[in-house]
């Protein structure tokens, strides 16, 4: 299968583009390289130390992997070189991993919050105008969070794969019964620009029957897979920054350098979670498994467990001996909430969840040490606060 996987450089696309490719289909990694460019602006790089795109697709085929090839465009401001390369390569799907994806770095300013809505709203919407331009009829798979749902109480309820059964009442007082998206709750601009994805897709899809998947994925932990474990230049990234290092991973790598593990507010947030390895697989089973013509967009939830962040830390503590440091919350959010999450669609496609408990812990911790020289402690309070309030007490509690 001809796959284009849009921001294939960055930490989930590369996994992903290299899983596919590991899997026989025929993959081209288009990417503007704005995360390296990010990494610039910040004065902070990723734990691991990454070879560039040309070093990683050349060690790729050194070691035996099916080939693959790299196109620099930015979706997002080159809509024409866009529509001529689908033209071009008539690709079965597109994997739409092309969007700024850190909710702190899309409130650390107000540049950063009109380039996370530039980038992530036009990219979305250039690749569906183009995809109608070109007539031809590819699958799309959009990389989402469990994030448009908000982290507000859900009151106990479960959270549905995407559409929510509801009955309106009527004047008359009788009711009908339909199935609407679920009511976005965005927490961040970052998360806004997925609801909004979630619109343009509904659109596209009723108005043009693009075939499209919407992954709505948990916070990602881990490193490294099966396949970019092969070789030293495939390494994956390790965001550990405040801006772009996910909790899990900041905790464990908090915990191989003897800094006590930041835990924000009380601890009584709740969060959905996923390893790297299942992600990759997750997204390959919702190429290979796509929606027939004229389907509804289809849409999954992409987590595999939920846990307290508190409760979360006194894991990793308990297994490292860690402190925890209690610090005022920068994002403007509930002080707890519950989440419980229906994932069945994936389950009943074949994922086997990876779990907490799987000694993965142990494997990132691992990798923390091996490059923990490369850590600049500096970077690793998170200092992007949702308002000038939180800003304020994040200054008085460095």
């Amino acid at each position: 299968m001809k796959v284009l996987v849009l921001g294939g450089d960055g930490f989930c696309g590369w996994p992903c583009a290299v899983n596919l490719a590991d899997q026989g289909h025929d993959v081209l990694i288009v990417d503007n390289l704005s995360r390296r460019k990010i990494d610039i602006d910040l004065e902070v790089e990723s734990l691991t130390p990454i070879t560039n795109i040309k070093t990683r697709l050349q060690a790729w085929e050194e070691i035996g992997g099916n080939p693959m090839q790299f196109e620099h465009i930015d979706i997002a401001r080159e809509y024409d070189r866009l529509v001529a390369l689908l033209q071009k390569e008539k690709p079965n799907a597109v994997i739409h991993f092309a969007e700024q994806r850190a909710a702190p770095y899309s409130m650390k300013t107000s540049a950063t919050k009109r380039y996370t809505v530039d980038n992530n709203v036009n990219g979305t919407h250039n690749l569906l105008a183009a995809i109608v331009e070109s007539g031809l009829d590819i699958h799309v798979v959009h990389l989402g969070t469990m994030g448009v749902y908000g982290y507000g109480s859900h009151r106990g309820a479960t959270i549905p794969e995407g559409y929510l059964k509801v009955e309106v009442p009527q004047p008359d007082g009788s009711r009908f019964k339909e199935e609407i998206l679920h009511p976005a709750n965005p927490g961040s601009v970052y998360h806004m620009t997925k609801t909004l994805d979630q619109l343009l897709f509904l659109y596209y899809n009723k108005n043009d029957q693009i075939r499209i998947t919407d992954l709505h994925q948990g916070i990602v932990w881990g490193t490294n897979t099966n396949a970019t474990n092969r070789d030293l230049r495939l390494t994956n990234r390790f965001d550990y920054d405040g801006d772009y290092g996910t909790v899990l991973n900041r905790f464990l790598m908090q915990a191989a350098i003897g800094y006590p593990l930041s835990v924000h507010g009380t601890g009584g947030q709740t969060r959905a979670f996923i390893h790297i390895q299942d992600s990759v697989r997750c997204v390959q089973l919702a190429l290979e498994n796509p929606p027939k013509q004229g389907e509804r967009v289809k849409i999954f939830n992409q987590m595999t467990e939920s846990h307290q962040i508190g409760e979360l830390a006194k894991k990793i503590a308990g297994l490292t001996g860690a402190k925890l440091n209690y610090l005022p919350n920068p994002r403007n959010e509930a002080i707890e909430n519950d989440l419980i999450v229906d994932n069945r669609c994936f389950i009943e496609l074949g994922l086997k969840p990876t779990t907490l408990d799987d000694g993965l812990l142990t494997e990132v911790v691992e990798v923390a040490r091996r490059w923990a020289d490369r850590c600049d402690q500096s970077r690793i309070p998170c200092m992007s606060a949702w308002t000038s309030t939180q800003a304020q007490a994040i200054k008085q509690n460095p």
